[in-house]
């Protein structure tokens, strides 16, 4: 398989006040394996103004030799699609390849690997959707709480089971910073489901996605987690403040308004 010419992933982790969990996600980041394939990695954090000692922590991590981690602090806090785009705009390569990890997951070793011979394989693709585990706050797994990827064979098709909430998307992706760019990046203003609505606009530029046979990560469900108490009701919601920014488009491509 060899060496894979020019390829480097970023992992984007915003963080804040989640010293608790913040470095088993950095260690594991580190940990990653790339061989026999040969590509580079870095981890890129943005401190978004936590009031712990996230800050003192991540600034003793970075004066580590060889450890691929770069953080940019940021003075007053950020929604997560603003902390994403500043690190990406910032610091990632305009030619890279871009995982989003949260602050209290783990990166499985062999993620970007398995991405990287995925890109190999799929040369003309510029995302890429895996599966994941849930675990508990002390990391023990969740039996029946898997997540698995769908496979569809439109961005119609998928787009409807979405907004039909049969199907969602979260981390569990890596996609390039050129698609990042054509599609404008997170959307500054949404407080919840900034990744998805970034990939719906994906998915409307006509870029199907590529289902990867692997477990990209594992998402912890704790107490503080940002997505808590988001029930069907609330994903309800979301779905139709997404829907309505783009509803012309979808519209046009047979994707019904989620019902209240």
């Amino acid at each position: 398989m060899g060496r894979i010419q020019a390829m480097h992933f970023s992992v984007i982790t915003p963080t804040y006040n989640r010293l608790q969990f913040l470095p088993e996600t950095v260690a594991s980041v580190r940990a990653s394996v790339s061989a026999p394939l040969d590509f580079s990695f870095e981890h890129l954090i943005c401190e978004n103004a936590s009031t712990d000692d996230t800050a003192q922590w991540l600034h003793s991590e970075t004066s580590k030799e060889g450890v691929p981690l770069r953080v940019r602090t940021q003075a007053t806090k950020l929604l997560p699609g603003p902390a994403r785009n500043l690190i990406i705009r910032q610091d990632a390569p305009a030619d890279g390849w871009l995982v989003p990890l949260d602050d209290d997951d783990v990166l499985l070793q062999r993620a970007l690997y398995h991405y990287a011979a995925q890109i190999q394989q799929h040369t003309a693709q510029p995302w890429f959707v895996a599966d994941f585990l849930r675990v508990d706050e002390e990391r023990r797994y969740l039996p029946s709480e898997d997540y698995y990827a769908w496979k569809f064979d439109t961005p119609a098709e998928m787009l409807r089971a979405i907004f039909k909430a049969e199907h969602f998307i979260q981390g569990n992706v890596c996609y390039s910073r050129a698609l990042f760019d054509e599609v404008g990046g997170y959307d500054e203003e949404i407080e919840m489901a900034e990744d998805l609505d970034l990939y719906v606009r994906f998915l409307l530029a006509g870029h199907l996605p590529v289902i990867c046979p692997h477990v990209s990560h594992l998402h912890r469900f704790h107490t503080n987690n940002v997505s808590i108490g988001v029930d069907a009701d609330k994903h309800g919601a979301d779905l139709r403040v997404i829907y309505d920014k783009y509803a012309q488009q979808l519209q046009a491509l047979g994707v019904e308004r989620p019902g209240k």
